[in-house]
């Protein structure tokens, strides 16, 4: 029996790393259960048996008066922060002082609780919280709980390992909705949801937390003949420790940098939050050379993240005109840093919104970046108000022309219909410039606004008369020979774009750029596509009725045939210039709707998308009920989650590349 037992252990533990650690299982999860329950079978009967490392202590139990103090031997000690590429590159420069060449460390800052875990003869006999990075608490049955972190190592070895206990993001949402079920306060974020689940003095709520744990610090690995910290990373991984997947070691300051560029827009994919990036020198012989300040190690910094919401004040609420006409009222902001940008403006979208949520002129407000890219204001601080605030009024006439607004009933948006009115004028030349419409370098939204003012462009087809004014517009500040030469060059060469970039230019209502390509490659041409029915748009996958009469209307009006004809007699291509049929048709690809998430090994996400369209397939950035397949990557987000609710068929990037071969 006892042979049993320990038998039963080591399988169990074997089992346990292949699932968390490698996510490589080898046994069904019926086959799995059998074997925990003739364990813990053996235990019950049998209880003065049980073994301190036995996978059962995973489903807590114990219960604590307090949790006891530990001194650690080795401080655990902070890291300084950075926050830009400037104060990225100051550290550089500082190592190399005295370390010439250096190589460093690059790793996701998990947004979590810090541990340190001990292991005495393989065994794992303590797990202690940062505290004051001195004395910090014993929280060993909590750790023993969660299923990363190896109750037996690999080798019989005394060891201390340092990491990071977090929540995943899909624990955290589940989480939540069982305590807003409960009528249980929510947890604000995964990290303090995190931490006050290792901070319970029963470890079966640890237990049902589920909570996960990256390790990345070995505090004395020269003691091991390990030289670098790569090095211990590579250790810890054999000894059965799950180490960030993502962590890379690169050559100098420049690749620390790409590395930061990529998480700062990529953590949204992650299953975990993360708030920043951890740089370290690789080297553990320079390391000690540089040693530590009275706070931090000379060796290493973390570049945080921005704040990802901020408050501040609305001191205004302003409204705008664009290219279509619609009228939008914006916040005008006490200037604030979010996300490594200073904002004073941002859209408050349309009436309704402002009205739903309650925005007074005078509150203090929420700020945050919209996917870190527009800034987007969440919510008033109602507890804040003094009574100064005022009521938001939504306005009646154009805000440029005074021509009455129009709303219809079935849209949120109210319209100035004066196709005369300047802002409007104005917004439909810079949208025409845009990179996504002509892509003319040289045009940006104020050089575009001085021009119309000054009255060099007043039309689409003035655009390309520039060269006419090359002597007067040399006469300008800040334009000289060169820059000239290079606008009239990006000019002239905008006549050859595809079809699809003249349509996304042309600003016809309800036409974003993946519309215009969609009509570009159905109709090949631009004649083509004026000529076409309401029947022939409408049925057309992602028009729909809205969209097919928006653009019926536009190509009825004359002066949009007008404006077509000259950009026409100027040289302008009408014609889609990409792949006109699809002829490596594959059913498992043509006219289905495709999201997708996470990293590939074999793909980047444009070529993927080229290879998709290129056989008939429709690559969309968000899942919806409308979309047939999800491929999923490492580190898949929520938009996998998503899919996974919705019940969306989800291809691995073996499943792709096995679909793709069926032609």
């Amino acid at each position: 029996m006892i042979d049993r037992y320990n038998e039963l252990i080591e399988i169990i533990n074997k089992l346990n790393y292949e699932y968390y650690t490698l996510d490589k299982p080898s046994v069904s999860d019926q086959e799995y259960d059998r074997y925990m329950q003739e364990l813990l079978k053996i235990e019950e009967n049998n209880p003065d048996i049980i073994r301190d490392d036995s996978p059962s202590v995973r489903v807590g139990g114990k219960v604590l008066d307090n949790f006891v103090k530990v001194t650690h031997e080795i401080p655990m000690l902070s890291l300084g922060n950075v926050f830009n590429e400037d104060e990225l590159i100051k550290f550089d420069e500082r190592i190399r002082k005295e370390i010439p060449n250096p190589s460093y460390v690059c790793e996701l800052k998990i947004d979590g609780l810090s541990v340190s875990i001990t292991y005495e003869n393989g065994k794992l006999v303590r797990g202690a919280t940062r505290g004051d990075g001195v004395i910090g608490e014993d929280i060993t049955n909590n750790v023993k709980t969660i299923k990363t972190i190896p109750l037996q190592l690999k080798e019989k070895i005394d060891i201390e390992i340092r990491g990071e206990i977090y929540m995943s993001k899909k624990t955290f949402n589940k989480l939540n909705d069982e305590r807003l079920h409960n009528n249980e306060e929510l947890f604000q974020n995964p990290r303090n949801a995190a931490a006050g689940s290792v901070r319970q003095l029963d470890s079966s709520i640890a237990a049902k937390r589920n909570l996960d744990a990256f390790l990345y610090h070995l505090p004395n690995a020269l003691e091991y003949d390990i030289n670098t910290h790569y090095e211990a990373l590579e250790y810890m991984k054999q000894l059965g420790f799950t180490v960030n997947p993502n962590i890379k070691k690169v050559n100098n300051i420049k690749e620390v940098i790409e590395y930061v560029d990529y998480w700062t827009t990529h953590r949204d994919e992650l299953p975990y939050e993360i708030d920043g990036i951890v740089i370290k020198l690789n080297d553990l012989n320079a390391q000690q050379k540089l040693g530590f300040t009275a706070k931090y190690p000379k060796w290493a910094t973390a570049y945080k993240f921005p704040a990802l919401e901020v408050l501040t004040k609305l001191k205004d609420i302003i409204f705008t005109v664009g290219r279509t006409g619609q009228v939008t009222p914006n916040a005008v902001l006490e200037p604030v840093k979010v996300a490594g940008s200073t904002i004073s403006r941002a859209t408050l979208h349309n009436e309704e919104n402002v009205i739903n949520k309650g925005f007074k002129i005078g509150d203090i407000v929420s700020i945050r970046k919209a996917g870190d890219v527009i800034p987007e204001v969440v919510e008033p601080i109602v507890d804040r108000r003094d009574g100064t605030e005022k009521d938001f009024e939504m306005i009646n006439t154009c805000p440029i022309c005074g021509s009455n607004l129009t709303k219809e009933e079935t849209q949120a948006d109210y319209f100035c219909l004066n196709e005369k009115c300047p802002a409007r004028k104005v917004e439909s030349l810079i949208h025409f410039v845009s990179r996504d419409a002509m892509n003319i370098e040289g045009l940006g939204e104020r050089i575009m606004e001085d021009f119309y003012n000054m009255g060099y462009i007043k039309s689409f087809t003035d655009i390309y008369k520039l060269d006419s004014k090359k002597e007067e517009l040399m006469e300008l500040e800040g334009f000289g020979f060169k820059s000239i030469n290079n606008l009239l060059e990006s000019i002239e060469n905008s006549k050859n774009n595809s079809l699809e970039k003249l349509l996304f230019g042309l600003g016809i209502r309800q036409v974003g750029s993946k519309t215009a390509k969609l009509l570009a490659k159905k109709f090949d041409t631009l004649d083509n596509l004026m000529n076409a029915s309401f029947d022939d748009l409408k049925n057309i996958r992602d028009i729909g009725e809205k969209s097919a009469l928006d653009i019926i209307n536009y190509f009825k009006d004359e002066n949009n045939i007008k404006v077509i004809e000259e950009l026409k007699d100027i040289g302008i291509n009408t014609e889609y210039l990409g792949i006109k049929e699809v002829t490596n048709t594959n059913d498992n690809i043509f006219n289905k709707s495709f999201v997708l998430t996470g990293t590939l090994e074999n793909y980047t996400r444009d070529k993927l998308k080229q290879i998709l369209e290129d056989m008939g397939g429709i690559v969309n950035s968000s899942v919806s009920k409308n979309t047939d397949v999800v491929i999923a990557g490492e580190n898949a987000g929520s938009k996998l989650e998503k899919a996974q609710k919705l019940n969306i068929e989800i291809w691995d990037e073996k499943t792709l590349q096995d679909k793709l071969k069926q032609v």
